[in-house]
């Protein structure tokens, strides 16, 4: 396993974090952003959300790393 293999695990895991839905996903099992700021200590679950919702928020990037990735993957072979 090379260092460009896992940088591409971690753009797909990026990628599964920004695709996921707070009404539909997130809210459900208790892990709106509302919810996790109801406290004032930085717990497991806080940070797990604001990992989330950073994945979420740098989408336009994501989509950048996307395009190169394919780019580079189709130049490779």
């Amino acid at each position: 396993m090379g260092l460009w293999t896992l940088l591409e695990g971690f753009l797909l895991f990026a990628n599964a974090l920004a695709i996921l839905n707070e009404d539909r996903f997130l809210a459900p099992k208790g892990l709106s952003f509302a919810e996790a700021n109801a406290g004032r200590r930085q717990s497991m679950k806080q940070q797990l959300v604001g990992l989330i919702y950073a994945a979420q928020y740098m989408r336009i990037p994501l989509i950048m790393l996307n395009i190169i990735t394919i780019a580079v993957k189709f130049i490779s072979g």
